[in-house]
């Protein structure tokens, strides 16, 4: 006898926008013909999501939307089933809050789940601000590292800020590191205390927004800049060569 093949559904990777920007304008054709026929989507934030697809999709139906919250109250248990519909054979979407889900964001577990059990994973083309920040900072683009949220702790992160500094000169590697928009101004006046002066550093600020903001300089020269970073969200760049 035969054996029975199981098909499953895929699991398609939604972008969404980093920015205000009209959607179409940032986001190819394909993710709205992908979420026109999606019904089960994985989510952060169910609020964010509904209005995304609102603007996107204005004909869908929202009723007829399941949405799976995956964020720090998500429970191991709901994690575990989140791909049953795939299982079934039903597609599924993957969406992240803002940007490409998987990258600095809950849903690679769901992805390597999905890889576990043999699941189709189709990624869609949509922008990330760390891939974005480190296409616009001129530093090496053939080896970079990103290192996710420095610590809060005011050593812990003076310490961390020169590991980052010695393994880029060590490795010419590019190091790039993020932190809440509320302590944006607070880590840019740290980098400026810690770091060697004749590291470069790029701020990436409000990248894809009507008031975005790129720049790379030596961290000497960022001393005689002010620039607003309160309340911003930034992505921030080192480099350095031996």
């Amino acid at each position: 006898m035969d054996k029975q093949v199981t098909t499953y559904g895929t699991l398609y990777l939604i972008p969404s926008p980093i920015g205000e920007n009209p959607y179409l304008e940032v986001l190819p054709l394909l993710v709205k013909k992908t979420i026109e026929k999606l019904t089960h989507i994985i989510i952060e934030n169910e609020k964010a999501t509904r209005r995304f697809i609102k603007k996107i999709t204005p004909n869908k139906n929202q009723e007829s939307l399941v949405l799976y919250p995956l964020n720090k109250f998500t429970t191991q248990e709901e994690i575990e089933s989140y791909l049953n519909q795939c299982k079934l054979g039903f597609s599924m979407g993957l969406m992240s809050d803002a940007g490409c889900p998987g990258i600095a964001d809950p849903g690679a577990i769901i992805v390597t789940k999905a890889h576990e059990i043999g699941i189709k994973v189709k990624p869609l083309v949509g922008p990330s601000s760390i891939f974005l920040a480190m296409m616009s900072s001129g530093m090496n683009g053939q080896n970079f590292a990103f290192n996710g949220y420095v610590p809060i702790e005011k050593k812990l992160r003076t310490q961390m800020l020169l590991k980052y500094e010695k393994k880029s000169i060590r490795e010419n590697q590019a190091q790039l590191f993020i932190e809440t928009p509320y302590r944006s101004d607070t880590l840019f006046k740290d980098i400026l205390k810690t770091l060697n002066p004749n590291m470069r550093l790029c701020i990436a600020c409000d990248i894809s927004s009507s008031s975005e903001y790129i720049k790379t300089l030596n961290i000497h020269e960022w001393k005689g800049e002010k620039p607003d970073l309160k309340k911003r969200p930034c992505i921030f760049i080192i480099e350095g060569s031996s």
